[in-house]
């Protein structure tokens, strides 16, 4: 049978993996403590009455966004504005993976939780920074030729002694949180179809809340419910119809398929639930976001041009039994990738001259939305970044007022904003009640649209409808454009609709926010700033920053240990988007007089644009540039100019160079644990060749268009590249 769970002591992992563990005691803080907590207290201690009353407990940590609501808000304050500039490490621990790093630990009763790439989860004694435990599901690495946007995991739940994961492979997986060995396991998705899981489960009244990931790849969605204890099946949730002749699971369905027209459901529908679920204890409901149809480009999938529901929805169902209580969409008919699976917060806002639950989004299109909680009726729809799809929203009918040109064609390009990597992606956002503003973690970008011609759906392969190499063709004919693709954080009042302060702009994503009664606001840089920073949440100001020696996207989390407050974050993304850089992923726990130092950065050389010659023919190149749009663009993006930190820019790739090197990866899979496995179900040795020979073609252009111009940053322009693997639908 094959080994389902790995359990090891720090010094073992460090043996067998090549992981270091954290530096003790000389990068530990409190290394004198008589025991480790695991000695002490019992493990994961999470009940029902817990979690409901996490606000009563500032010390803890226990679910992704802090308490139900998921404001990403801790009151402690020892950290604040005066003291911030104190604020130094305390203890780190390196992971044995250089993926992307996007969980939100937990911290519970002295222990942090973090889940990993390829879905692995530690736990880590939070005084001395020794690690407890490790566990490893075996993910199959095969399983990365259905992920859309990296090997990542987003965050892990805690209840009754067990810590829960959702695996890359669609497995949900109860974890002993004393041992770390695997108790049991359910598979939530159909294994033959192109689903994953990156998403936190929720723990919400003994059940295990989760959905999964694959709209990109032709599957329908929903949300299911698991019994904490066993794993069996409460209830599931779809959020498109099937097919029809099949008859409809509930009365939504059967009015939802009203809104669709053609063979839908041959193409799967799409509309998963791969993040933004929140519980709302005072009515009782689980209100989550659904994703993009599949295709992107709605003339495929619905001739007729309908609303497609529920995709790119925000969905409320009763907690119990999965009923369905309201829904509201964001963007209807969606043809952009907007899906609505940015992080939810419940907030109590005066509205109307009262106090009222509200839902709050920030949502992927660029709109900040305000919903009431109890029947999901709209109450406020602002623009938060650059929006060029839509001129506002009929708060009468709450539809978008659509710009016509926004949805583009075969013979009508549009650059749109925010393009597909979101005016906002799945990083979390933070509130503050002292404040009463939003801090979210904004994004400006641009994307050229453009209907892929002769597209025909693959039932193997990604299914976008959109032609990947229409931003090079744009851009080129119009280079005064805009091209951006900046982050920063903006903070919002969510009642009067508007931005009070914005930090400074960097290139990509920003990571997830957190506050803190301190008056601070803390955020990752992203995935091409090696900084982690804390801002004034009234002022804006830049208080604090540390040199995390790689990009951070995940959000922070703060608990207090014996007295004393600590600020944790999860790291790990390659800095300037640049895969080939080092990756230093590593747990960092801060503390005010932290005094750890992190190892000295060995020194890199980027790889420079020194293509061979081309030789084949411009059949053979159009013909790789087909092979290559169908196959490779969603994660190497545009023309293989990369899409980031998990994604090589092929252009530089010294693989270029010979065609049995790149067919060793291509075809035979050498660097699988990295997440590129093996093509040779798809693509044939001759498809190989040509891909390469477009990849050459398209270096060859760049390098042609840098010796005309010089001096130019190497680097891809934003415009060039597809949206980051950070802000990507379905991740």
């Amino acid at each position: 049978m094959r080994n389902r769970f790995f359990v090891v002591t720090a010094l073992a992992l460090a043996v067998l993996s090549g992981c270091q563990p954290a530096e003790e005691p000389a990068a530990t803080a409190d290394a004198g403590a008589a025991a480790t907590v695991a000695d002490t207290a019992p493990a994961a201690n999470v009940t029902s009455e817990r979690l409901s009353n996490a606000a009563s407990e500032p010390s803890q940590w226990m679910t992704v966004g802090g308490t139900y609501e998921e404001r990403h808000y801790s009151p402690l304050n020892e950290v604040n504005r005066d003291t911030v500039s104190r604020l130094g490490l305390s203890w780190f621990a390196d992971y044995d993976t250089n993926l992307s790093q996007q969980g939100t630990p937990l911290y519970i009763d002295g222990v942090i939780y973090v889940s990993t790439a390829w879905s692995k989860v530690y736990a880590y004694d939070a005084r001395t920074g020794a690690q407890l435990w490790q566990y490893d599901p075996q993910t199959p690495k095969e399983i990365a030729i259905k992920v859309c946007c990296g090997i990542v995991n987003r965050g892990i739940a805690a209840y009754e002694g067990k810590i829960y994961l959702g695996t890359l492979d669609g497995y949900l997986v109860a974890i002993n949180a004393k041992t770390g060995q695997e108790e049991w396991r359910k598979l939530t998705v159909d294994a033959d179809k192109q689903y994953t899981v990156t998403s936190a489960p929720r723990v919400i009244k003994g059940q295990v809340v989760i959905g999964n990931s694959g709209s990109e790849f032709g599957v329908r969605g929903y949300l299911g419910a698991y019994n904490a204890t066993t794993g069996e099946d409460i209830w599931r949730v779809y959020t498109v119809p099937g097919n029809p002749e099949l008859g409809f699971e509930n009365p939504q369905m059967e009015m939802a398929a009203k809104t669709w027209s053609g063979n839908w459901w041959e193409l799967g529908g799409g509309g998963t639930v791969w993040d933004a679920i929140v519980y709302d204890e005072i009515n009782n409901i689980v209100v989550f976001g659904t994703g993009n149809g599949t295709p992107w480009d709605q003339r495929v999938r619905d001739p007729n041009g309908g609303d497609n529901l529920f995709v790119a929805s925000l969905l409320a169902v009763d907690a119990d039994s999965g009923e369905y209580a309201w829904h509201y969409q964001t963007t209807p008919g969606d043809t952009w990738d907007y899906d609505a699976m940015s992080p939810i917060m419940l907030l109590d806002l005066p509205f109307n001259g009262e106090q009222t639950r509200v839902v709050v989004q920030p949502n992927k299109n660029g709109m900040m939305y305000v919903l009431e909680a109890a029947t999901g009726k709209l109450l406020k729809a602002d623009a938060f970044t650059e929006v060029n799809w839509n001129t506002g929203v009929d708060m009468v009918t709450g539809r978008p007022i659509e710009v016509p040109e926004a949805r583009y064609s075969r013979d009508e390009i549009y650059n749109l904003a925010p393009g597909v990597q979101g005016g906002h992606g799945w990083h979390a956002n933070a509130f503050n009640p002292e404040t009463g503003l939003v801090y979210i973690a904004t994004q400006r970008a641009y994307f050229v649209m453009r209907t892929a011609e002769n597209f025909v759906p693959n039932p193997q392969g990604t299914n976008l409808g959109i032609d990947m190499g229409a931003s090079f063709v744009y851009m080129r004919d119009n280079p005064d454009a805009p091209r951006e693709f900046v982050g920063y954080v903006t903070a919002w009042d969510p009642v009067a609709g508007k931005a009070v302060w914005k930090s400074e702009e960097h290139d990509g994503p920003t990571g997830g926010v957190l506050s803190t009664g301190g008056g601070l606001v803390f955020s990752g840089g992203g995935n091409n700033t090696n900084e982690f920073r804390a801002y004034d949440t009234v002022s804006g100001q830049k208080l604090w920053s540390f040199d995390t020696q790689t990009g951070m996207v995940a959000a922070p989390i703060t608990f207090e240990l014996d007295g004393k407050q600590y600020v944790a974050a999860s790291v790990g993304i390659n800095s300037a988007g640049n895969y080939y850089a080092p990756n230093y992923s590593r747990l960092l726990v801060f503390a005010i007089d932290g005094a750890a130092v992190l190892p000295t950065p060995v020194s890199f050389t980027a790889p420079q644009l020194n293509p061979p010659p081309l030789t084949a023919s411009a059949e053979e190149v159009a013909a790789g540039q087909q092979h290559y749009n169908a196959n490779c663009a969603i994660c190497h993006g545009n023309g293989g100019a990369a899409r980031g930190a998990n994604f090589p820019n092929l252009l530089v790739s010294p693989m270029l160079n010979a065609q049995e090197a790149f067919d060793s990866i291509v075809l035979q899979g050498v660097r699988q644990e990295r997440g590129m496995v093996s093509f040779a179900d798809r693509l044939q040795p001759a498809d190989t060749s040509a891909i390469r020979a477009y990849l050459i073609s398209r270096a060859q252009e760049q390098l042609a268009a840098l010796q005309a111009a010089p001096p130019i940053d190497t680097a891809p322009e934003p415009a060039e590249q597809q949206h980051q693997e950070t802000e990507t639908s379905d991740n």
